[in-house]
């Protein structure tokens, strides 16, 4: 990951925080789809970035 690409940056910090809110609804047992289709969408952000750089 380049360092000086804000938008790679933000989106990889965005996606370490959504995996941590998975995993805090997943100990609490309120995991739900909705919060499988978040994880799922909030990580692949920094894949669609780097996707387009190509």
């Amino acid at each position: 990951m380049e360092k000086d690409n804000a938008i790679l940056t933000k989106s990889y910090e965005f996606a370490i925080r959504i995996v941590k809110m998975y995993q805090h609804l997943s100990q609490e047992k309120k995991e739900f789809v909705l919060s499988k289709q978040v994880l799922s969408s909030g990580t692949s952000i920094g894949a669609n970035v780097e996707g387009g750089n190509w």
